[in-house]
């Protein structure tokens, strides 16, 4: 149920500000919901989600203004440790309680507890003392902070040197922890020469050494959350792994496997359809195209004419051409499956058998001259081969005997 906090008024108030709309809005946000979403629950506009995640744009006279998100003291966010947490980590500390003990405690990682001990102690005595923790981290929260590769010459010349041979910066970090091992400034983590590249404004290397890198991209590209992309097909998929299990282990035919063989250049194509179950051969002719309202439509007039216990699914790659596969399944009542991505094994006889038809479609060649009745007489010729899985039966033998049995 979505969220709807803006409500009709009948008095109109002009412009306002807009608190508990702000506030739900980034409480979506936090929830991985992209900022479109959250701006559509809400009930404002994206260009007011979007001013108040970066801010106001400086305009005329007008400086910048913060991000309006609000701020939250250290002690109430669950993300930091407070006070209290340290107060009670130095009482369990002086009680000689164990660190994993401490932790559960608090309901935190024990590694969270042991960086919290080993970088706020006091730096002589070793003495984990709260108060003084608490300062030393308040003094470290303030952003921005001086960066390293900034604030060192020596380290800046190293990896600009580095970058101008066109090493990754995940090679002059190694190179430098090797060729200075007892220098701790001079040791970075990748992340860090990657920040210095493409954060604009920082200044701590040149922006044309941002073209040495694998990519040559000067800015981050950023990639969609899980739950932010968008779905292969309009219609819903219904993946392999929800398949009968009659169909894994081929014991009941009916079950097909299909694919495309692509022709040159991508412009024409021909549609396989194998039988699990006989390893039985199907050709779909394709003249025209292989988009998604033409594979439609060759795959219904290919399927129509088997008897009804030989309809019982097909397989297919998540490729575009099965677009419209909802459609093919009302009008044919055969479930389509899809295969994971990358998992073509998942199809291992559709893939054996297009091996088998390149002998007679090579690669690179125009696949739209083969007329339909060639495309049955290549399949007779491959259903009338011996199959070794088969017992060297031929997929139209062993046919026969299921329809007859």
């Amino acid at each position: 149920m979505e969220f709807e906090i803006r409500k009709a008024r009948t008095v109109a108030q002009g412009r306002r500000k807009l608190v508990r709309e702000r506030e739900e809005y980034f409480r979506l946000m936090d929830q991985g919901l992209s900022s479109s979403e959250a701006c559509r629950r809400v009930g404002v506009n994206l260009r007011t989600g979007k001013r108040w995640r970066n801010g106001r744009n400086p305009s005329g006279r007008q400086k910048a203004a913060p991000p309006a998100r609000p701020v939250v003291p250290p002690s109430a966010s669950s993300r930091y440790l407070c006070e209290a947490d340290r107060i009670h980590i130095a009482d369990r500390l002086r009680e000689k309680a164990t660190i994993r003990a401490i932790a559960a405690e608090l309901g935190r990682s024990p590694s969270t507890v042991s960086r919290e001990i080993r970088r706020n102690r006091h730096p002589g005595n070793g003495q984990y003392r709260p108060f003084a923790a608490q300062a030393r981290a308040d003094d470290r929260r303030p952003r921005p902070k001086p960066r390293k590769i900034s604030q060192n010459p020596e380290l800046r010349a190293a990896v600009q040197a580095g970058l101008d041979e066109l090493w990754s910066p995940e090679q002059i970090c190694q190179a430098l922890r090797a060729q200075f091992p007892d220098r701790p400034e001079m040791h970075v983590v990748h992340e860090t020469v990657y920040q210095a590249l493409y954060v604009q404004g920082r200044g701590e290397l040149r922006r044309e050494l941002a073209g040495a890198l694998r990519t040559g991209r000067a800015r981050r590209k950023p990639h969609r959350q899980a739950q932010q992309r968008r779905p292969r097909f309009a219609e819903p998929m219904v993946m392999i792994s929800e398949r009968p299990a009659e169909a894994e282990d081929r014991a009941v035919p009916g079950h097909w496997e299909g694919d495309l063989i692509i022709g040159k250049d991508n412009g024409s194509a021909i549609g396989t359809l194998v039988e699990r179950a006989t390893r039985y051969v199907m050709l779909v002719h394709l003249p025209d195209g292989r988009s998604a309202e033409q594979v439609r439509d060759a795959l219904q007039e290919t399927v129509q004419h088997l008897p009804a216990h030989l309809k019982r699914s097909l397989t297919w790659d998540q490729g575009s051409e099965m677009g419209r596969h909802h459609e093919f399944t009302v009008a044919t009542d055969v479930p389509v499956y899809f295969c994971d991505p990358a998992s073509p094994w998942q199809r291992g006889s559709n893939e054996n058998t297009n091996g088998l038809l390149r002998q007679y479609f090579p690669k690179g060649t125009d696949l739209a001259v083969h007329s339909r009745e060639h495309l049955n007489a290549v399949a007779a010729q491959l259903n009338g081969r011996p199959r070794k899985t088969l017992g060297w039966e031929t997929p139209a033998e062993r046919l026969h005997k299921l329809l007859a049995a």
